[in-house]
Parts: structure tokens; C-alpha cells; sequence
């Protein structure tokens, strides 16, 4: 039997969603005993997902930057999951010593969705790609959009192998059929970034950027039927430019409606239970 007691606060409403309702989706630690009764849900806590089309030659892409972090102050972090896709010919491969962040996975998004400018943010994949003027408007709009999809992550770095192995339980309270979607991303990424006064700045800080796909550039295929809850399990390999206390992992199911839910795993989860593995070898 499952105890409320033993999980941190922030999780005790997680575990007693999925055992009488769908009405969280978060990032926690899975213990392989566990098992979930699955029980008719009301409907889920929607997040959303906002793909945000950047590059460092951008001049106005800080603006879309500032505009993410006011939604999140608005929404809550755990409600708006912002992902950076430098793409484009704006943005900047890495080359001798300058540091790019362009990646060719992202040149695939950018090129798929036929973005024609920077910066372009796409909200939970639901109709048109917007200007930043429309950000506000289009999150406020997405938020009301009901689910019946709860997820949740749990992702542990293992230095012997130097992999990030990631853990899935997803809740489905209808029929579904689309795509899981996992992405690494970074924050407090130091590189150079041009500014809307159109000067440069080497020092700007940039966050919540792409770094790669875990399970292919469009995922891999989901499907679950009524009431269905299924666990998943994934390894990321870890790149040595990557800084891993600034890591996370972005998780979305979605297929041609959209987003259907999305969940972000930030590196304090899954370094905290590193170092408490660590402890107790």
C-alpha cells in the first residue's frame, strides 16, 4: 500500500490523481513496485508546451525570452514549458570558438513548419504559428482547453555509463493514438546573442534551449486505450557540452489536434536522486 506520507508535498496530489482522478502532471521519482488502480478521471491540469523559434542573430528573439518569463510568472512554471529552437539562418552553428546553438534536428522542426521569421512561437501545436504579440492571448486560450492525459517523469543520471535513464508513467483517460515526445534541453547557456538595440552581447544567458531528441525528431508512436496506464523507460546519451546541473527533460504526447499534455523534469530531480543513490552505495 502506498503511503501519502513518504512522498514530498508536491506529489502527494500526483499519487492521489492516479489513484481516483487525473488531475496532475508532474516529474517525481518511480519506484518500480509501484502499481495505480485506475479509476474514471475529472478532467487533467494542463500545461503548455510553447516551441519557441529562436536564433542568436535574432534581434527581437530577448523580447520573446522576457515575454516566456512573464507567462511563467503568470501561469506557474510547472504550467508553461518553454523550449528555445535555434533554427534558421538567424541562428548560429558552434564553430572554433564561438559557441552556436543551432542544431540540425532543429533546422527539421524549423523547416517543417515553414517558419519564415524569428522569433515564431508554436503553442501546443494547435493552429497557426504566432508573433509574440499573440503568445498571450493563444496561452490563455490553451490553458482552458480540457485534458484527460496526466504524465509523469523521472529521469536519474548514471555516471558509469554516462546516460540519463528516463521513466514514464502516462495516465490516458479516453482512447489515444499519436506521438511521445521526449526532448533534453539546457538552461544558463552563456553565448553571444544580438539585442534589440542591434548590439551584441557575449554575455547573454539563454534558457530552456533544445538540445536534443531522446526518441527520434518526431518521437516514437503511443497509443493507449480507455483508462490505460502505461510505463516507459528511455537513455539519453549525455554530451560532454552539456552542463547536466542545467538539464532537463521535456515530455508531450500529441498527434494531429495538438498537444495533448506536456511535463518537464527539471536536473535538480534527477541529480538529487544521484547523489542520494550515491549515499547509500
Amino acid at each position: 500500500m502506498l503511503h501519502l506520507n513518504t512522498f514530498p508535498n508536491k506529489f502527494r496530489s500526483l499519487l492521489l490523481m492516479l489513484s481516483f482522478s487525473l488531475t496532475l502532471s508532474s516529474c517525481s521519482t518511480i519506484d518500480e513496485s509501484e502499481r495505480y488502480i485506475y479509476v474514471p478521471p475529472v478532467a487533467s491540469t494542463r500545461a503548455v508546451l510553447i516551441e519557441d523559434f529562436t536564433g542568436q542573430r535574432c534581434i527581437n528573439c530577448p523580447n520573446a525570452a522576457l515575454e516566456i518569463e512573464k507567462l511563467k510568472e503568470q501561469y506557474g512554471a510547472d504550467t508553461i514549458i518553454a523550449v528555445g529552437i535555434h533554427s534558421g539562418p538567424l541562428a548560429v552553428y558552434s564553430r572554433g570558438n564561438v559557441l552556436g546553438l543551432r542544431t540540425a534536428e532543429g533546422d527539421a522542426y524549423y523547416d517543417h513548419w515553414k517558419i519564415e521569421q524569428e522569433p515564431m512561437g508554436y503553442i501546443n501545436r494547435r493552429g497557426e504559428i504566432a508573433t509574440l504579440d499573440h503568445w498571450a492571448t493563444i496561452v490563455r486560450e490553451a490553458i482552458q482547453v480540457p485534458t484527460d492525459i496526466s504524465m509523469r517523469i523521472d529521469s536519474r543520471y548514471e555516471s558509469a555509463d554516462n546516460k540519463l535513464h528516463i521513466d514514464l508513467v502516462i495516465v490516458v483517460g479516453e482512447p489515444f493514438e499519436g506521438q511521445l515526445q521526449l526532448w533534453v534541453t539546457e538552461n544558463n547557456i552563456v553565448a553571444m546573442q544580438m539585442m534589440p538595440d542591434g548590439s551584441a552581447n557575449p554575455s547573454y544567458v539563454h534558457n530552456h534551449v533544445f538540445r536534443r531528441s531522446v526518441n527520434g525528431t518526431w518521437g516514437t508512436p503511443f497509443t493507449a486505450t480507455q483508462g490505460q496506464i502505461q510505463e516507459l523507460s528511455f537513455d539519453c546519451d549525455v554530451d560532454a557540452s552539456w552542463q547536466l546541473d542545467n538539464l532537463s527533460i521535456v515530455g508531450f504526447l500529441y498527434n494531429d489536434k495538438g498537444v495533448h499534455q506536456v511535463v518537464e523534469c527539471p536536473a535538480e530531480w534527477f541529480l538529487s536522486e544521484t547523489i542520494n543513490d550515491n549515499k547509500n552505495k
